[in-house]
Parts: C-alpha cells; sequence; structure tokens
C-alpha cells in the first residue's frame, strides 16, 4: 500500500501545535534530509540504480515555475514504493545523457524496453543509454498529432468565419440595417458551429451524443474537409485496435500514410512526417502492446503531491520527500 503524504501544517492543526515550527523540526532534525548523501546534487539530479527493471518509463514533468524535468521509471512497480529511477533537471540530451550514464553498464543494459513520447530528445537519451533497449513511442501521443491536426483545421475554418461575419456586420451597419447572423437547423450560427465542434472532433462516431451527431452531419456537410481529415485521424487510432502484429500495422501505416499525401492536407502533413520519422519506434508498441501511461500516471502523482504541500518552494526539500515515497 503507497504511503500517503501528510503535511507537518495539517498534523500541526490536528494535533494543536504550531505548525510551522514542526515543518522545519521535522526538515532539520527529524527527516533525515541534512545528511541525505544526494542533498549536494539534489536540485540538479537524482538517482536509484537499484530501482531499474526490464521495462522502463520515459518523460518529463513541470516541477515549479515551469522549470522542466526528466523523469525515469521502472514501470513494473505499478507507481508504488521503487518506482523512481532518476530525475534530472532539464530536457538537454547532453545534460541527461552525463547523468544517465552514471548507473552501471550491467544496469543499463538490463532494459529490454523502454516508452516515451515523439519529442526527438527523448528517443536520443534513450537511444544513447540504454542501447540493449527496444524503444516504443507512446500510441496516445501518435493520435493527439492526428486530432490536434483536425483542430487546427477548424481553428482556421473558425477565424474564416469570423472575419466573413465581421465584414457583413461592418456592411449591414453601413446599410444602417441591424445584422442578424443566419443560423443552421440545429440552432447554431456558422462561428457557433465549429466552436461547439471541438469535443465532437476528439470521439469515436459511435460515442457522439444526438445533438453532436446533428452538429457533426452540418459541420461535415459545411466543411468536407474537415470530414475527410476526421475520418483520417480516425483511421490511424483503427490501427492501434485493429493489428495484432507488426507486419500487418506497418502494411495499414504505410496505406494511411499514401491516403494524408493524396489528401493534401498541410496539417496531416507534418503529421505524416513525424510518423515517417518514428515509424519503427511506432510498430515496436505491437511488441507487447506497451504505451507510457504508467509514467504519465507518475506526474500526476508528483503534481498532486506539489497540489498537497501548496508548491515547491525547497526544491531539493520537495524532491527528498517524493524519494522518500517513491524511491
Amino acid at each position: 500500500m503507497d504511503k500517503l503524504p501528510v503535511g507537518c501544517r495539517l498534523l500541526g492543526t490536528l494535533f494543536g501545535v504550531d505548525g510551522e515550527l514542526l515543518e522545519r523540526q521535522y526538515r532539520n532534525h527529524l527527516s533525515g534530509y541534512l545528511c541525505w548523501e544526494q542533498l549536494p546534487h539534489a536540485e540538479e539530479w537524482l538517482l536509484f540504480e537499484k530501482n531499474i527493471g526490464v521495462y522502463v518509463g520515459l518523460d518529463e514533468v513541470c516541477l515549479s515555475r515551469g522549470e522542466l524535468y526528466t523523469v525515469l521509471i521502472n514501470k513494473e512497480r505499478k507507481g508504488r514504493s521503487g518506482s523512481l529511477i532518476a530525475v534530472v533537471k532539464g530536457t538537454d540530451v547532453k545534460t541527461v545523457t552525463s547523468v544517465l550514464l552514471r548507473l552501471s553498464r550491467r544496469r543499463r543494459f538490463q532494459v529490454r524496453e523502454i516508452t516515451m513520447d515523439m519529442a526527438p530528445n527523448m528517443e536520443q537519451i534513450a537511444r544513447l543509454c540504454f542501447p540493449a533497449a527496444r524503444r516504443v513511442t507512446d500510441r496516445f501521443h501518435v493520435q493527439k498529432l492526428a486530432y490536434e491536426a483536425v483542430q487546427d483545421m477548424r481553428v482556421k475554418a473558425r477565424w474564416e468565419a469570423l472575419d466573413e461575419e465581421s465584414v457583413q456586420i461592418a456592411h449591414a451597419k453601413a446599410c444602417g440595417k441591424i445584422y442578424h447572423a443566419p443560423v443552421f437547423e440545429n440552432g447554431d450560427s456558422r462561428k457557433q458551429l465549429l466552436s461547439r465542434s471541438i469535443y465532437l472532433l476528439y470521439k469515436k462516431e459511435s460515442l457522439w451524443t444526438e445533438s453532436q451527431r446533428v452538429r457533426a452531419g452540418i459541420l461535415f456537410r459545411e466543411y468536407p474537409d474537415i470530414k475527410k481529415a476526421y475520418y483520417l485521424s480516425m483511421r490511424l487510432g483503427l490501427i492501434y485496435h485493429q493489428c495484432r502484429y507488426k507486419d500487418a500495422a506497418l502494411t495499414h501505416l504505410a496505406r494511411w500514410y499514401d491516403e494524408v499525401e493524396k489528401s493534401g492536407f498541410l496539417a496531416f502533413g507534418r503529421v505524416a512526417r513525424s510518423v515517417q520519422m518514428h515509424y519503427r519506434e511506432i510498430i515496436n508498441f505491437f511488441d507487447r502492446r506497451s504505451t507510457n501511461a504508467a509514467s504519465e500516471s507518475f506526474n500526476a502523482k508528483i503534481k498532486e503531491f506539489r497540489t498537497q504541500f501548496r508548491g515547491v518552494k525547497d526544491r531539493a526539500f520537495f524532491l527528498f520527500r517524493l524519494a522518500k515515497i517513491y524511491a
């Protein structure tokens, strides 16, 4: 069972003592923080070599004030004690690799699989530090790129609708008339239609509500390019759902890539190039169907821990408390 962190101020409130004094006493005398062996470099990096496992996850997290840290976890520990392998300040390849290479060669070659997002720096870190590991690009980051491409087309169409409406309002005003925006059969104006379609474009067609189904019908009738882009993004997701083997997935991915090229959509062109650059890591998903959800979940734990203590005033002490629980 996970240990539940409780703040000294809360304890002070519960037991009628000075919470701030208890917090200082815990930090300086009770916790063992001042004699912690990793204290001299705690703000820059932490390493826990004994926690390395066969399957690891690599991701970045914002610790405080927009400061990014790279976090390496043991996925087999499922977010419990022994999960944390390394925390390194920054995401620069040279900085992070210089720390991770402090891990023994035997331990690094013990890693058989590492999951990550599509960031080029993460792929380079994984390749340099864990050369024996199979690198897997998280499927949700791949699908997110396609969803964002559809949203880019929607947003572009909305700006065009706003510009057109502004021209019509100005024309009506010049003619001394009151402008009334035309509405579709569901009561939406054109700009409302595009604004309110944001969520349905993220969902499968089978999950649409009745009102979303009506709105989608109008949207796709008025903007056939958005309809085509939506189904392109959904077909990319279907590859992950329907394919069981790497060869079949690679074939379907190649066909999807050809469809994107024929569509001529600039937003999807960027997605296709990213997929082409990372296709080996994307296809590796089908070996064990591994995702980076464990890393995302661990990042959420860090953020929740940060919230419980109302932010991070002392980064080194915050990381010490984090290590006490998860390292």
